[in-house]
C-alpha cells in the first residue's frame, strides 16, 4: 500500500476519481469508489487484431520498430474511468484508438475545469513526452468504453526519434487541438453565461443527434455542466431558467430538454445573448 500512488496525501487526487482498474482493493478502501471489472476478452486482443477494427490505426505503426511488437499492452476502460492522473510521473506513452474522453484540470481546492473533450484517434502522455517533463499536467477521464495501446515512455520516446511518420502524426493532432483551444480562448471571460450555455447545448443537441431525433435530453448534473461550461452552479440555475422562459429549451426531470423547433429558434436566436 505504501507504494501506491492513491495513498499520496493531497486532496488534489480524489475529487475526479471514478474506476481505477490498476489499484485494486486498496483503491477502493481509499475512496469508496467501486473498482471497474478489466474486460480479458478485449485485453488479449493483438495489434494486428486491433488495426483490422480500426483501420486509422494503421499509419501510426507502420513504421514501428520490430522490437516494440511484443512489448506493448492493449487495455479496455469502462467509462467514467480516470486512466491519465495529473501530478504523476508518466512511465506510459498510450494510442487511444476507440472511445471519447475528456481532458480536465483539477485544483487543490476541490475544482474540476474540463479543458477539452476528444476522440480517437488520440494520445496519452504526448504532451508530457515532447516537453520533456516528468510529471503529468491533466487528467484524462473516458466518456464511452475506451480502448489504449500502452507502450512504455522510454519505447516511444526511442521510436518517435526514428519515425517521421508517427512524429508528424503527433504533431498535427497536437496542433489541431491547440488551434481549437486557441480560437475559443477568452470566451469564458468575455460572453454572458446566457449565450455560453446556449452555444453549449446548441452543439450538445447536434452531437445527440437532434435532427434526427426531433428531440434531445442532456444527460448532465449541473456540477458537470459547470465543469464543461465554466458557470458557477449558482448561476446555471437563473441562466436555465432564463432560456427556459424565453422558450429555447425545456426541462425534463430536472435535466434539459430540446425539441427540434426549440433548436432552430436558439441557432436563429442565440445572437441576441452576446451580450445579454
Amino acid at each position: 500500500e505504501e507504494a501506491n500512488p492513491l495513498y499520496k496525501e493531497s486532496p488534489l487526487y480524489y475529487p475526479a476519481i471514478r474506476h481505477i482498474p490498476e489499484y485494486g482493493n486498496s483503491a477502493r478502501r481509499k475512496t469508496g469508489f467501486v473498482i471497474a471489472p478489466r474486460k480479458e476478452s478485449r485485453e488479449n486482443m493483438t495489434l494486428e487484431e486491433l488495426i483490422k477494427e480500426v483501420p486509422a490505426l494503421a499509419p501510426y505503426f507502420e513504421h514501428m520498430p520490430e522490437e516494440l511488437h511484443n512489448r506493448y499492452t492493449i487495455r479496455v476502460y469502462p467509462p467514467g474511468t480516470i486512466i491519465h492522473q495529473k501530478d504523476y510521473k508518466l512511465e506510459k506513452f498510450g494510442i487511444i484508438a476507440k472511445g471519447e474522453h475528456r481532458v480536465i484540470n483539477e485544483f487543490q481546492n476541490g475544482n474540476v475545469f474540463m479543458i477539452e473533450k476528444n476522440e480517437p484517434i488520440d494520445f496519452v502522455g504526448e504532451v508530457t513526452i515532447l516537453a520533456g517533463m516528468e510529471k503529468t499536467s491533466v487528467t484524462i477521464e473516458t466518456l464511452t468504453e475506451t480502448t489504449v495501446v500502452y507502450f512504455p515512455r522510454k519505447d516511444f520516446e526511442d521510436w518517435i526519434v526514428k519515425d517521421i511518420q508517427l512524429l508528424r502524426l503527433v504533431a498535427h493532432k497536437i496542433a489541431y487541438k491547440l488551434y481549437r483551444s486557441s480560437y475559443n480562448r477568452g470566451a469564458r471571460l468575455f460572453y454572458p453565461p446566457n449565450f455560453l450555455l446556449l452555444d453549449y447545448i446548441l452543439k450538445q443537441a447536434a452531437h445527440l443527434g437532434i435532427e434526427r431525433k426531433k428531440e434531445i435530453i442532456i444527460q448532465k448534473t449541473r456540477q458537470e455542466l459547470y465543469e464543461e461550461c465554466g458557470i458557477t452552479v449558482k448561476t446555471l440555475g437563473r441562466t436555465i431558467s432564463k432560456l427556459k422562459e424565453d422558450g429555447v429549451i425545456s426541462l425534463k426531470k430536472g435535466k434539459i430538454a430540446m425539441t427540434l423547433e426549440q433548436y432552430h429558434l436558439a441557432q436563429n436566436t442565440i445572437h441576441h445573448y452576446v451580450n445579454y
